[in-house]
């Protein structure tokens, strides 16, 4: 028997005017294709379950979205980024927007598929290009030639977070408060500290 969620109605009866009927026939599809799925909010979003994630959609102010918790097995690559956030079928401002119903119901059975045969979903590739290391202003490279405590911490420091250092005192507004953080900095270096030590063992 179908598991409801009032948060779901809720959601959909708070959601703008052009996407009620989106959200109502996702929500219908998914039912229709899989009686016994389950309902919930996960992310402040309508998610579908059945023996775990099977897919999820949400509303925006101008566009909806609809995903499969397991794209990439599912809808069929056709150039998108199948685990893009905007799910696999891309900004939704109408019902026409989506593959037909019968398509959608195939990929919701396929989805169950996947979960009933414990199939888990393939990982993710990280695409971005790594930052490149935050080049040292001049002031902090010849304050830390003349106190070898700090210039030994800073280079210990992973790229990361010689970076947090070095942000912090390039992003001061006056020369004043600039000044400040590169004393700051020194003093904490020395010490072995990171720039945010503070919040560490909060």
């Amino acid at each position: 028997m179908a598991t409801t969620d009032p948060r779901i109605d809720a959601y959909i009866a708070k959601s703008a005017d052009f996407a009620r009927p989106i959200l109502a026939h996702l929500r219908e599809i998914v039912h229709a294709a899989c009686p016994e799925v389950e309902e919930t909010l996960k992310w402040s979003a309508p998610h579908f379950l059945y023996k775990g994630m099977l897919c999820g959609m949400a509303a925006f102010k101008q566009h909806c979205v609809f995903g499969f918790w397991k794209g990439k097995l599912i809808v069929a690559d056709d150039g998108r980024d199948l685990d893009a956030a905007m799910g696999q079928f891309g900004r939704l401002a109408k019902i026409a927007d989506l593959p037909q119903r019968k398509t959608l119901i195939a990929y919701v059975k396929k989805a169950v598929a996947l979960n009933e045969a414990s199939v888990k979903s393939p990982a993710r590739v990280r695409t971005a290009a790594p930052r490149p290391p935050a080049a040292v202003p001049d002031d902090l490279a010849a304050a830390l030639k003349k106190n070898a405590k700090a210039r030994a911490t800073f280079e210990a420091f992973s790229p990361s977070g010689r970076r947090e250092y070095i942000e912090w005192i390039t992003d001061a507004k006056r020369e004043a408060t600039r000044t400040q953080r590169l004393a700051t900095t020194l003093e904490w270096l020395a010490q072995g500290k990171q720039r945010n030590w503070k919040y560490m063992n909060c």
